[in-house]
């Protein structure tokens, strides 16, 4: 069985043989235990790190961006299991979910310390209150589709 890739067809093609022997050798060359030590050191200094040097009022948007992701995920499988009887209400529930989502991360954008010098005109303050306008906004929509 030979896979044809590339844009030129016949000229890169490489059979179900060699990806196989490739993978077998790159999980025999590099043992469980080093990759599974390396992942969990990586997980672990990420979140020292982010612990010690991330602003409270970030980790209170990273939650709501976090219950606002585990939302739409819990729509998109009660969707995908159980069905898409009101569709208005899914679709508009699901664009609540992700309109939330990216207002979210822009308000984090205009809030974290990091990012200061690009937005000098913009305060915390007024970030919020174009976070609060625009979810507003993106409610009267989503509450006008639903009917």
């Amino acid at each position: 069985m030979q896979f044809q890739w590339g844009t030129f067809r016949g000229r890169t093609s490489v059979s179900l043989l060699h990806v196989i022997r490739f993978l077998a050798w790159f999980l025999c060359a590099f043992p469980a235990e080093i990759m599974s030590n390396s992942v969990f050191s990586v997980i672990s200094r990420f979140v020292e790190e982010y612990r010690s040097s991330t602003p409270n009022k970030l980790k209170m948007i990273d939650a709501y961006l976090l219950y606002i992701l585990l939302t739409g995920v819990f729509q998109f499988l009660y969707c995908v299991l159980v069905g898409t009887f009101p569709f208005n209400s899914f679709l508009s529930g699901f664009i609540s979910c992700v309109g939330s989502f990216i207002l979210a991360v822009c308000l984090r954008i205009q809030i974290n310390p990091q990012n200061k010098r690009d937005f000098l005109t913009v305060s915390p303050e007024r970030a919020f209150a174009d976070f609060l306008f625009a979810h507003t906004v993106l409610h009267l929509v989503v509450v006008n589709f639903v009917g």
